[in-house]
């Protein structure tokens, strides 16, 4: 399967700020935002233009899909999808986004970044409800279980994420970092999902 695989710390300098794709260095004076805050490139310092407003929803989509690590057919699917679904385009397409087993293992700590997150997943070290999945995509549903499985809990690199994981108060994830294992408690409302984003432009953007 495609993916990207040039320097992640390009894609946070082309937007201008911190999308934390690489874990704990992006708190730290390494970060690249920190030392080069301008676009990558040789005429990265240069660049001083009006921006229309089709370039703002175009930044928008991109700060979004690269947040979550996805090639552009992905998510317009997810876009295709919440559309499809009654409620708030915008707000639904961010719900199916926050709902993918990559990222909840991201949230919940377990992986330093939702990349990270997304091997560890496919390298079948997650349980859902008892039974392994190796989807990052998989939809997880409320009231579902996700646990690392019993021959993976000795791996240094997620002990090591949860050393350093700062708990945000996501009040619709339970975590239980003894038995390795959360759950996801209900599909989280707009406000409780901690992205900067204006969801509606590209809303605005792929309607057209």
């Amino acid at each position: 399967m495609a993916r990207y695989r040039d320097a992640n710390c390009k894609l946070c300098r082309r937007e201008g700020e911190k999308l934390f794709l690489k874990g704990h260095r992006c708190f730290t004076d390494k970060c690249a935002i920190e030392r080069r805050g301008y676009a990558p490139g040789q005429h990265g310092q240069s660049r001083r233009f009006k921006v229309s407003n089709y370039g703002l929803q175009l930044r928008e989509k991109q700060k979004v899909r690269r947040i979550y690590g996805l090639l552009e057919n992905q998510f317009h699917n997810y876009y295709v999808t919440a559309s499809g679904k009654v409620g708030v385009t915008g707000e639904i397409l961010l719900q199916l986004l926050e709902c993918r087993l990559d990222n909840l293992v991201f949230r919940l700590g377990f992986a330093a970044s939702r990349k990270a997150a997304r091997q560890l997943v496919r390298h079948r070290h997650f349980l859902i409800d008892g039974r392994i999945v190796d989807v990052p995509s998989y939809q997880v549903k409320p009231g579902q279980v996700i646990k690392v499985k019993d021959k993976s809990k000795t791996l240094d690199s997620i002990h090591d994420s949860l050393k350093e994981f700062a708990q945000t108060d996501l009040g619709w994830l339970s975590l239980n970092k003894a038995a390795l294992e959360g759950q996801l408690l209900e599909v989280p409302k707009r406000q409780d999902i901690p992205i900067t984003a204006n969801e509606q432009l590209i809303v605005e953007l792929y309607s057209k």
